[in-house]
């Protein structure tokens, strides 16, 4: 039997400050994933190319406001939708970024050496996505 679940395709960004800092965001509790950390993104809608995804989700979510043409691909991790719908979360990096970023009611962000990633909890298609800021930062 074939399964038709449509692919969800989530954009993330790796944005970096001036000390090579990244930026996470802890999720809110009572959500899925909540309490664990991510990196900040969302969903794109239909009709949305990813790089316009992730402006609008960094301006919804952070309060920030990014250009397409400073977002570098970094990477992906996907799911098969075990379970549920299979899932394709691209990664972007950026190290610009206009405004200062404001986490969404009940979230948590914070700065942190790359390095670092792998010592947090996150949800299962970040894991791998950490491993290649760590990889693109050394």
């Amino acid at each position: 039997m074939r399964d038709t679940a449509e692919l969800l395709v989530v954009v993330a960004l790796a944005l970096f400050d001036q000390s090579g800092r990244v930026l996470i965001q802890r999720r809110p509790e009572g959500r899925q994933h909540g309490g664990l950390w991510e990196f900040p993104g969302g969903k794109v809608e239909p009709g949305e190319g990813p790089k316009a995804a992730l402006v609008r989700e960094i301006a919804e979510e952070l309060g920030l406001s990014i250009s397409p043409e400073g977002l570098v691909p970094f990477g992906f991790a996907s799911s098969e939708g075990a379970g549920g719908r299979p899932i394709a979360l691209l990664l972007y990096g950026s190290r610009q970024a206009c405004g200062e970023p404001h986490p969404e009611a009940g979230a948590q962000l914070d700065w942190v050496d790359p390095a670092t990633l792998t010592e947090l909890a996150m949800p299962p298609l970040d894991v791998p996505l950490a491993a290649c800021v760590i990889a693109m930062t050394k």
